[in-house]
């Protein structure tokens, strides 16, 4: 991993020298006020979860889960601030955020599915809300952010698959001061859950991260990142990405995803020991996109995530319901998409795919582990008009697993979510 970081760095400089710098993204600002920016982002999302033969234990984390059926419905309001930043050698700026939720729908016996937080009586909270900020500081193409802030790298990454997106608190230096090479380094003390319960929902002591991406050609890429998450565990992850053009309208990619994970201090995650990859093959042609993916697992225990963010898993087989990660287990994927721009529809698509995993090892005198998940989505996007951008999403699993899966991961159900989203752009 060390020697591949080094090259990827060294290969980078020696493009970047070559390069004579124009003008830097801090030359070029044009203000505070002026290159301010405020959205609105609405998001009503209606869940559901149909649990199957008669499941009746919590593993999962729904309390619903022993009447069978989980149902939430809730809206999300989102406003964003982000300033420019000052000009001159150093440019100053902040961002602001407000994270509000509102309860349309739900009840005690059918909460539980990570949209709302939950009173004294077990009830979903009516209302949620939390605000935030940061500090940003820029010299030349490089950032330095403190403070409340959504973040996407492979290694601490906050999810968004809720009506509300986790927010992390810390430092984040990200810097592009070569072309094609991006280098970041952070370090986060708390992050929120999705369901406001407050600052720190996850309990994280203190997450470092560190992490390299360069563009090779415009047709390949490579990353690799780090973190060390304090008495938790020790991470690493690599990617490669390959674009092989054909044909007009046709083309191939690959995409390599690599995970390594061990416990640290005093293994507040438990016993963690598991290296995990994943590997894509894509084939496009027009609308149309077929994709087979394997996914495998080893070491002593399942791959470890969550406390560094419930996005922290950038793999292939994380899927809609199940990640695919379990001990020693093996999965592939077969998957369908199709764009119907191309037959006069602009903003429709449409996806689908099977998931199916076996080998999972849950110890001496318990069976392996099976599961599998059927996925289907679709999603519509107005392109013009007064409702530009709203769109609308279905997703639909359906997710069996043999009984020792369903004892030791989740029981077999039927997963329905309607999204409906409408960013609004006021700055």
């Amino acid at each position: 991993m060390q020697v591949m970081k080094w090259s990827v760095i060294a290969l980078a400089v020696a493009a970047g020298t070559t390069q004579m710098a124009v003008a830097s993204s801090q030359s070029e600002s044009k203000g505070f006020i002026e290159d301010s920016s405020f959205n609105i982002f609405n998001r009503a999302l209606y869940h559901n979860r149909d649990y199957k033969n008669g499941a009746d234990t919590t593993t999962d984390g729904a309390s619903s889960k022993r009447n069978g059926y989980s149902e939430e419905f809730g809206l999300g309001i989102r406003l964003m601030y982000e300033s420019g930043f000052t000009q001159g050698t150093v440019g100053v700026g902040v961002d602001a955020h407000s994270l509000s939720s509102i309860k349309l729908d739900t009840g005690k016996g059918r909460a539980g599915i990570g949209q709302f937080s939950k009173n004294g009586s077990g009830e979903a909270e009516d209302t949620q809300s939390e605000v935030g900020g940061a500090i940003k500081f820029r010299i030349s193409d490089t950032v330095l952010k403190y403070g409340n802030q959504i973040v996407g790298s492979p290694v601490f990454s906050t999810d968004d698959s809720r009506i509300l997106p986790e927010v992390a608190t810390g430092t984040l230096l990200t810097s592009n001061e070569i072309e094609g090479l991006e280098l970041t380094a952070g370090r986060f003390t708390a992050i929120s859950r999705q369901a406001p319960t407050g600052r720190d929902g996850r309990e994280l002591t203190e997450a470092n991260i560190v992490g390299a991406s360069y563009s090779f050609t415009d047709n390949f890429s490579g990353a690799i990142h780090a973190s060390d998450v304090e008495d938790h565990f020790k991470k690493q992850y690599a990617n490669l990405n390959y674009n092989l053009p054909l044909a007009e309208d046709q083309g191939l990619n690959f995409d390599f995803n690599f995970y390594r994970t061990n416990d640290d201090g005093r293994k507040l995650s438990g016993e963690v020991d598991n290296k995990i990859w994943s590997l894509a093959a894509a084939y496009s042609l027009g609308a149309h996109k077929f994709t087979l993916a394997h996914q495998r697992s080893s070491g002593d225990t399942a791959y470890a995530y969550g406390v560094d963010g419930g996005g922290t898993i950038w793999l292939s087989n994380s899927v809609q319901y199940s990640d695919f990660d379990r001990k020693d287990e093996r999965s592939w994927q077969v998957r369908y998409d199709l764009d119907m721009a191309t037959y006069g529809v602009p903003g429709l698509s449409f996806m689908t795919r099977y998931i199916t995993g076996d080998n999972i090892d849950y110890g001496v005198g318990v069976d392996e582990g099976e599961e599998n998940e059927f996925n289907f989505e679709t999603k519509y996007v107005i392109q013009e008009g007064a409702a530009k951008d709203l769109s609308f999403r279905v997703r639909s699993a359906i997710y069996r697993a043999n009984n020792s899966q369903n004892a030791n991961y989740g029981s077999d159900n039927n997963d329905f979510r309607l999204i409906v989203e409408y960013p609004l752009s006021v700055l």
